[in-house]
């Protein structure tokens, strides 16, 4: 799933894109991808692109009073193209089409259509059940105290942090990077650290700011459908630690994986299989 920087760069370069474009008609091909029907997408025919912004890990296109929110899901993709899909494009969830002929589109791959969009009033986006349950953003970092007060729960750091209810933007790649960047156990509970602990959770946001860097510096206008993201510590299992050397371990679950540093970060414990696992403090 796309995760925050890889939404902000995605956010910055189509804004920079079609900033001031005008609509010449909508289109959404995907059966599933509206979740709202009031206004309906023939509201935008006309219209001018007045903005491209993000919200935790959701792109939000902005056609003046009208928004639409994205929510990409695991496999879902937007990008600008120069031509305009096929009609045998499978992919095709949304289409964006400017009177320039290039084409704003929602792409979502797989066989699970999950991606979804919702045009609503721009004053009415931050009201939404998806925004308004969010917890504070990841980036910019919020407060020391507003991070204390959000994870202060008995529950996990990964699963946590992960939780869009309690922090945004954060999915399992980014989540690892943190961790091991505040040399922290992904199974320590939120409500377990002490204070100085929270402040090395708290500086770890950086690498999220330092990744959409790296993005500005290394990724020119046209985005690449999967952008390379600079993990050093996710999916990188049997590597040496980037820091220690030791070997970065992996928990597999059924539809992901976890990576960490014992060394760094467990105490030197490993723990290879989550159903033999103790839990790590």
């Amino acid at each position: 799933m796309p995760e925050l920087p890889e939404v902000e760069i995605t956010a910055r370069r189509i804004d920079a894109a079609v900033r001031g474009a005008k609509v010449e008609s909508v289109l959404a091909p995907g059966m599933n991808v509206m979740k709202t029907f009031d206004p309906p997408l023939e509201a935008l025919a006309g219209r001018e692109i007045t903005g491209v912004r993000r919200i935790a890990k959701m792109p939000v296109v902005e056609f003046g009073d009208l928004s639409l929110l994205i929510h990409l899901m695991s496999a879902g993709r937007l990008r600008v193209f120069d031509k305009r899909a096929s009609p045998k494009d499978r992919a095709s969830r949304v289409l964006i089409r400017l009177d320039d002929g290039r084409e704003l589109r929602l792409r979502e791959f797989g066989t699970k259509q999950r991606a979804w969009a919702k045009l609503l009033p721009t004053d009415a986006v931050a009201a939404d059940e998806m925004v308004a349950t969010l917890g504070p953003e990841a980036w910019p970092a919020p407060s020391l105290e507003e991070l204390a007060a959000a994870i202060a729960k008995p529950r996990h750091l990964h699963p946590l942090l992960r939780h869009q209810k309690d922090i945004s933007g954060i999915g399992r790649s980014w989540v690892d990077e943190i961790l091991w960047e505040a040399r922290l156990s992904p199974f320590k509970k939120g409500d377990e650290l002490d204070p100085e602990e929270i402040e090395r959770l708290h500086a770890a946001l950086h690498v999220l700011g330092d990744a959409i860097d790296h993005y500005e510096a290394t990724l020119g206008p046209d985005l690449p459908d999967k952008i390379p993201v600079p993990l050093r510590i996710h999916k990188h299992e049997g590597e040496p630690c980037p820091r220690c050397g030791t070997t970065i371990e992996a928990v597999y679950f059924s539809e992901h994986q976890m990576n960490y540093c014992p060394h760094d970060q467990t105490g030197d414990r490993i723990l290879k299989d989550r159903r033999l696992s103790k839990l790590l403090k």
